[in-house]
């Protein structure tokens, strides 16, 4: 063997008429690392000895063991380089900060866009410079963030843009990041409609889920009465029209609403706003911030006596109309399966109210399904 050459270039020639030295390069994700080999004189791996540049040192901090092993017990030194190239790949990822650094002209063409863009538009940038935060206004006054993923290697060509409100990919190639802020702003507009639907729902009326409503969110559940709720889920394209609805809490409490909502369904009026909408088709009107205090509705479970388990509140109620408490779906499901009174039948656990003792039902819980 006169050299060690494999695909991707990476290349060992042997340094002495013996062939026990080797010296040479290995390449990995375009970055050129040196290094040499010192067999022993038996022939094979066991006892060989390697030799690293700095830099390849450097990144095989924590895997010299798998290094060392695997230059031992590989059958010939092609194979051992072969492996070294793998491990070499995953330090590669695991390790961000040594990735390549980009060319100068890379930062200057970033500073100069940032110029036309205007300073006082960025939010934040990494210490790498390849992520930055740009904030925009929409002609309401609301405030967004757009965040770029630069690639220094297709500069600007591949840019992610998440929208506080509404995740969005845009594939603008080989756009300024000027012209990316613009047409950012052009989108923001665009759901202009659907973000005073859900600002008009949020002032106005009790939001039980989620906690910290955002612009990305476009579901809201919105108190009606203790252990009654309606979950709202509004379309960001047609935000006017009639949204998914589901009414939630006892069966005594939530048939008569789900009957209005069945029979006054063709009242619906495009030229007016959803809560005003699901007001008067609802026959209803909605506790808010002005006429009564959250807590009223915020029930706690009844089996781990809070409201909040990690995400979820309580969304399973007992129909006893003489009961009516309240529980988280995790909380009720765990307390039924230990009962041996309890059953299962395909996705349902059927058992008894851990208040009233009447029969009640619940999902699997998802991960149990």
């Amino acid at each position: 063997m006169d050299s060690v050459l494999l695909r991707d270039n990476p290349l060992l020639v042997p340094l002495n008429r013996d062939k026990t030295l080797y010296d040479g390069f290995i390449t990995v994700q375009d970055r050129d690392f040196r290094l040499r080999v010192l067999l022993p004189a038996a022939g094979g791996l066991k006892g060989a000895r390697l030799h690293c540049c700095w830099q390849l040192k450097h990144l095989l901090q924590g895997y010299e063991h798998v290094v060392k092993q695997r230059l031992q017990q590989s059958a010939d030194l092609v194979t051992f380089v072969l492996e070294l190239k793998t491990v070499l790949e995953v330090c590669l990822k695991s390790c961000p900060e040594c990735r390549s650094i980009p060319p100068p002209q890379y930062y200057s063409r970033l500073i100069s866009e940032m110029e036309t863009l205007g300073w006082s538009r960025l939010l934040f940038i990494d210490t790498e410079f390849r992520t930055l935060r740009l904030k925009a206004e929409d002609s309401s006054g609301r405030q967004h963030v757009l965040t770029v993923k630069l690639k220094p290697k297709v500069t600007h060509t591949h840019t992610h843009c998440h929208l506080t409100a509404v995740l969005l990919l845009l594939g603008l190639l080989q756009s300024t990041l000027d012209q990316l802020h613009r047409q950012f702003l052009l989108i923001l507009e665009s759901l202009s409609e659907f973000w005073d639907v859900l600002d008009q729902i949020d002032s106005n009326t009790w939001i039980l889920e989620p906690e910290k409503p955002s612009r990305s969110d476009t579901m809201r559940r919105i108190a009606i009465g203790t252990n009654v709720s309606i979950k709202v889920e509004v379309d960001p394209k047609h935000p006017r029209m009639l949204p998914e609805c589901c009414l939630l809490g006892a069966e005594h409490a939530v048939t008569p609403l789900r009957n209005k909502l069945n029979a006054n369904m063709h009242l619906w009026n495009l030229d007016s706003g959803v809560l005003h909408n699901l007001r008067d088709v609802l026959e209803i009107e909605f506790p808010s911030p002005a006429t009564h205090e959250k807590s009223s509705f915020s029930t706690e479970c009844g089996i781990c006596y809070s409201y909040r388990l990690e995400s979820a509140v309580p969304d399973q109620v007992c129909n006893e109309p003489r009961c009516g408490q309240p529980f988280h779906q995790a909380c009720l499901y765990e307390w039924l399966r230990a009962l041996p009174s309890s059953r299962q039948s395909f996705y349902m656990v059927f058992g008894e109210c851990p208040y009233c003792s009447k029969p009640i039902t619940v999902k699997m819980a998802p991960q149990q399904c």
